[in-house]
């Protein structure tokens, strides 16, 4: 079972400045709630009930914002506002939720293998909150189909979705057996590939589940792209030592990195979620 979650959230936003200058990019609001928020909600349907935070420095408003906040609470008790904070009261009552701090930004690899004290000997999901995800109306989100697919295979799995080819530099890269519809055993991995050197159009997005052996991989891997800690180079490794699965996933994704698609994300939560929920 999936038990555990890790968010890598100690990254700076640049892209988001002067927004960001002192406020995490993971609590910028799409519509009414931080980007976070979703990404905690998305595990906590697929079951998942503890969850780690891999933070920075000027990161403190997201451990505040999983915390009973007591004033304001007894400001707005017994009126209309109260049950603004019923989502988030529900998250806090029902999960647990613990945070390290990872001291330099060396990569996704390295912030993951700082969170192996949260983690443990456990098989456990991560989700990047830049990666805003939605599943088919009225079916699983995407890490619950993940989820599903792990207690079949027992292996790591990463979401996949089909790019232009003109953007595979923006992402890891697979190349994989076809095993059936939309899943694919692993065979190559690269670290943002020019597309002339693309093994594929099916790009890595910010879903995996990880088995636990995943660190003693990531405490050897050497720094790759970037000279970052690179976690396709860990899973790269995973894939030709046993096996990795890419799945292309059900839903939507909404690249919250981005403006554009932050604004797209803005957009179809107030159009399709929010206005839908009053």
């Amino acid at each position: 079972m999936i038990k555990k979650c890790l968010f890598p959230v100690a990254g700076y936003g640049t892209r988001f400045l002067p927004a960001t200058k002192a406020m995490p990019k993971e609590i910028l609001p799409v519509v009414n709630k931080p980007l976070v928020q979703y990404g905690v909600e998305e595990a906590a349907d697929a079951g998942i009930h503890e969850f780690g935070f891999v933070t920075g420095r000027g990161k403190r408003a997201i451990e505040d914002h999983f915390d009973i906040s007591y004033e304001l609470e007894h400001q707005i008790a017994g009126t209309g506002k109260e049950g603004l904070l019923t989502s988030i009261r529900d998250l806090i009552d029902n999960n647990t939720f613990a945070f390290t701090r990872q001291s330099e930004m060396k990569g996704l690899g390295h912030a993951i293998l700082t969170g192996r004290n949260l983690v443990g000997d456990n098989p456990f999901a991560v989700v990047l909150a830049d990666d805003f995800c939605v599943g088919p109306e009225a079916d699983d989100g995407v890490l619950s189909q993940m989820v599903k697919l792990y207690n079949q295979f027992r292996c790591s799995i990463v979401a996949i979705e089909e790019v232009p080819m003109d953007e595979t530099h923006k992402y890891g890269v697979i190349a994989g057996e076809s095993m059936k519809d939309g899943l694919y055993r692993i065979t190559d991995m690269v670290e943002k590939p020019a597309p002339e050197n693309a093994p594929s159009n099916l790009a890595i997005i910010g879903r995996y589940i990880l088995t636990p052996d995943i660190f003693d991989i990531l405490e050897r891997t050497p720094p790759g792209k970037n000279g970052e800690v690179q976690i396709t180079d860990a899973l790269l490794e995973q894939a030709k030592n046993g096996c990795v699965l890419a799945y292309q996933f059900k839903g939507k994704r909404f690249d919250c990195g981005s403006i554009d698609g932050f604004v797209d994300a803005t957009n179809y939560v107030y159009e399709n979620i929010y206005k839908k929920g009053k």
